[in-house]
């Protein structure tokens, strides 16, 4: 084929032609990629990306977030990397929120800032949101991190209180049936604590967020259910955890909210697929509430008893039904001993109730400048020490009481922790043989691998 002048030429324009397209689509990938991010975290509890909670935590945080870390500059040459690991860290949460600004300062060069801030540990971090400060100090997770910025997000900093001095399932207490640990997450969510002794108050104080009734076991005396039932009148706001249909005194309580609680609890079939005891009932539904309004996790509860309230056009009640469970099971007309084990039911189709049976309501009604709220649960076991952690538990429980407390917006699945990523090698010649194995593969035999069997094909082709 001759080339002529003009073929030249056609051939020289289709080769700028190419080189100006190709410029201009590596143009518009840059913008692309900087307008649009995509990341999917394949490790094991979401390493590298944020969970969904935290992501929710963020959406809902109006306002710039300063994070100011006291650190020494990292010395690269000797392994020191702290910095650059809090700056990759931050930046997870920059992704999801522009306005949160990162800045270091050396405790060395600036010791008097450092003073007036409060440090005492190299490394200490400083986030403030709304004029509000926390510390925390390294290694930092994202549990950590987002609890942090939970509390300084809270709005409500009135203190739990909770009925004490009759049994109750105690918020702070160690035994499997307290619901201690559910204690230690609100305290890290910023919630504190105080048990009034309604004995010698004069009432129930008005300065808290509410009031919790863990399952008395003894009888509550006359004098302090009206005490409760005054506070309730007055518009304060309850989480009342019942075990029985024995209210235990506060039958006053109970007729006021209207409530109906049976004495049987509930069978549910379905648990014998998880080879647990057919008394720990299932959630299968929950129901249109803010409480529950996101809430996706499998939650169970042992012993549970149905819940029902009557809405009170006289006093404004309005009743929303939380969550229903054992849809493959019954409400047992009879009483069942709590120390019975191994015991075998059947439906009664005359007697008992086919499930879903409902057994958490919410109440709701306007009260002054605030709206009142109470939740009434027919089981308390979810939230002890013994079941807190089972599926949703922790996460149901959290969003009822940042619901009694007001603060809708921190209605959330909470971060989870990162489970344990450690490698345990048995401590014997076989298992040393295996580690040594396995290591120096990844670091010498793969790679030569590799190298060898491209060079192999490399000089047979050479040969074709």
């Amino acid at each position: 084929m001759k080339i002529n002048r003009n073929l030249r030429l056609q051939m020289l324009a289709q080769n700028w032609l190419f080189v100006l397209v190709f410029l201009v689509l590596v143009a518009m990938l840059g913008y692309l990629a900087s307008q649009y991010r995509y990341a999917k975290d394949i490790t094991q509890a979401n390493r590298n990306i944020l969970t969904q909670g935290s992501i929710n935590v963020l959406k809902q945080m109006q306002g710039a977030v300063n994070i100011t870390v006291y650190a020494t500059n990292d010395d690269a040459n000797n392994g020191d990397t702290f910095r650059k690991g809090v700056s990759d860290f931050v930046a997870r949460y920059q992704r999801e929120k522009k306005d949160i600004f990162l800045k270091f300062i050396n405790p060395s060069e600036e010791p008097k800032l450092a003073q007036e801030a409060g440090v005492k540990t190299d490394g200490e971090i400083v986030v403030e949101f709304n004029k509000r400060l926390e510390h925390i100090n390294p290694p930092v997770a994202e549990q950590e991190m987002t609890n942090l910025l939970v509390r300084l997000s809270r709005t409500n900093n009135q203190p739990i209180m909770f009925l004490d001095g009759h049994g109750e399932r105690h918020l702070q207490g160690v035994k499997n049936h307290d619901l201690g640990e559910f204690g230690k997450q609100l305290e890290s969510k910023g919630f504190k604590f105080a048990n009034p002794d309604l004995t010698i108050a004069q009432e129930v104080p008005a300065n808290g967020a509410m009031l919790v009734i863990a399952s008395p076991q003894v009888d509550v005396s006359e004098i302090e259910a009206k005490k409760i039932l005054t506070y309730i009148e007055a518009g304060g706001n309850v989480l009342w955890l019942l075990d029985d249909d024995n209210v235990r005194g506060l039958k006053i309580v109970a007729d006021y909210l209207g409530l109906s609680i049976s004495p049987g609890i509930v069978i549910d079939k379905t648990a014998e697929q998880y080879r647990a005891d057919p008394k720990v009932a299932f959630a299968s539904f929950y129901g249109d509430h803010p409480i529950t309004r996101s809430f996706q996790l499998r939650t169970l509860f042992p012993e549970a008893h149905e819940i029902d309230a009557k809405a009170s056009d006289d006093l404004g009640w309005k009743v929303g039904r939380l969550v229903e469970v054992a849809p493959n099971g019954w409400l047992e007309s009879d009483k069942i001993p709590k120390d019975a084990k191994n015991l075998k039911v059947s439906f009664d189709r005359q007697k008992d109730k086919q499930g879903p049976i409902n057994i958490g309501v919410a109440l709701e009604r306007e009260y002054g400048k605030k709206g009142q709220r109470v939740v009434v649960m027919g089981n308390a076991n979810f939230l002890s020490n013994t079941f807190i952690t089972n599926g949703g538990n922790l996460d149901f429980g959290l969003n009822i009481v940042n619901w009694l407390a007001g603060d809708d917006r921190l209605i959330t699945i909470q971060p989870l922790p990162l489970k344990d990523i450690n490698v345990t090698i048995p401590n014997d010649d076989q298992g040393r043989l295996v580690a040594w194995t396995v290591f120096h593969s990844f670091q010498f035999f793969i790679p030569i691998a590799f190298f060898v069997a491209g060079f192999w094909l490399w000089w047979k082709r050479r040969k074709a």
